[in-house]
């Protein structure tokens, strides 16, 4: 079979392999569709600081079952599943209690561990979550950054009736307001300084879109959910300085925010204002299984918006050549997707 291989940084190769022999609590599944993501393209330059080389990537995923271990339950072949990358210790406090996303031993397939950019991929059977059967392997690939954004929301609770402001219209932003919206929020703005990711948020039916290099962000916060209450909760999606600084300028008193983004330094905050405005500082890391399931069932609903963010697909045999076009086109590049079979 065919494997896409990272041999270092920059130089990702197809070389050919055996097609995985299964243990008896492992699914073997035929790779259909691969999303890259954010994380992904820093391994790719060598700038991720916790990946080694080499290292074969792919962890969001959209799979067919092909053949299932002895010990394995409920998949049959021809299942359209995705796989939950994490692989947890189940040992540490974390994962006694079911927070093995914050594992101290965690690993994710792709990363730490060896991903799916291949044609046949061996799987845990208990990380293989089944996917709707007439959900595209394009939706399907789409699961775990909607999980991502599941998670984050969920870290307040009940957002129904409740406004969200989101800072960074990336994929991940995007279907942060989204999922907000699926949720119950009553109202979502979203800010980005690229106005082609506004323009993507707009297409997804966010009604509130803010350029803050054109607009003032406050002003437009008041303008949109009123200034008496504001912005119940702001999600920070954007991971510069600038915004977690404007996000606890704007914030209302009492106000959630939730950082979603991965900061590539140290911001200085105005704790001082955390403090007298009591602000809740939230942070999430990735997913737990729960979270894919309501992430299927938000596509299933049809209460988020998928195909304005896939703004690419590149063929398994074009895979550096995806990567030169995130390089190239930074400005329109979304949401970029590797069709494997």
């Amino acid at each position: 079979m065919k494997q896409a291989i990272l041999l270092e940084p920059a130089k990702l190769v197809i070389q050919d392999v055996p097609v995985p022999v299964i243990s008896q609590d492992e699914v073997l599944v035929r790779v259909k569709r691969i999303g890259i993501c954010g994380s992904d393209v820093h391994v790719y330059h060598g700038t991720h600081p916790y990946t080694s080389y080499p290292v074969v990537q792919g962890h969001e995923l959209s799979c067919e079952v092909v053949k299932t271990g002895d010990h394995t339950q409920g998949f049959s072949s021809g299942d359209k599943i995705t796989i939950e990358p994490q692989q947890s210790c189940g040992k540490c406090y974390s994962c006694e209690s079911g927070l093995y996303n914050l594992c101290d031993k965690l690993k994710v397939i792709g990363f730490q561990a060896a991903g799916a950019a291949s044609e046949y991929y061996a799987a845990r059977a208990d990380r293989i979550v089944k996917l709707e059967s007439n959900m595209s392997h394009a939706e399907g690939a789409m699961v775990e950054p909607l999980a991502v954004a599941v998670r984050a929301i969920s870290q307040v609770g009940d957002v129904v009736g409740k406004n969200v402001l989101v800072l960074g219209a990336g994929p991940i932003g995007n279907l942060v307001a989204q999922v907000a919206r699926g949720m119950g929020a009553a109202s979502l703005l979203i800010s980005d300084v690229n106005p082609f990711r506004l323009r993507i948020a707009e297409s997804c039916g966010i009604e509130g879109t803010v350029n803050p290099l054109k607009e003032n962000l406050e002003a437009s916060i008041i303008n949109h959910f009123g200034a008496y209450k504001r912005a119940d909760i702001i999600v920070d999606c954007a991971g510069v300085s600038a915004s977690i600084r404007g996000a606890i300028a704007c914030a209302r008193k009492g106000t959630a925010i939730i950082v979603v983004a991965v900061f590539g330094s140290e911001p200085a905050i105005d704790m001082a204002r955390i403090n007298e405005n009591e602000l809740a500082l939230l942070g999430t890391a990735r997913y737990v299984m729960s979270d894919f399931v309501k992430a299927i069932g938000l596509i299933r609903d049809a209460r988020v918006t998928l195909s304005p963010l896939i703004t690419n697909v590149f063929e398994f045999s074009d895979y550096n050549l995806a990567y030169r076009h995130i390089q190239e086109q930074t400005e329109t590049a979304m949401k970029i997707q590797i069709n494997v079979s």
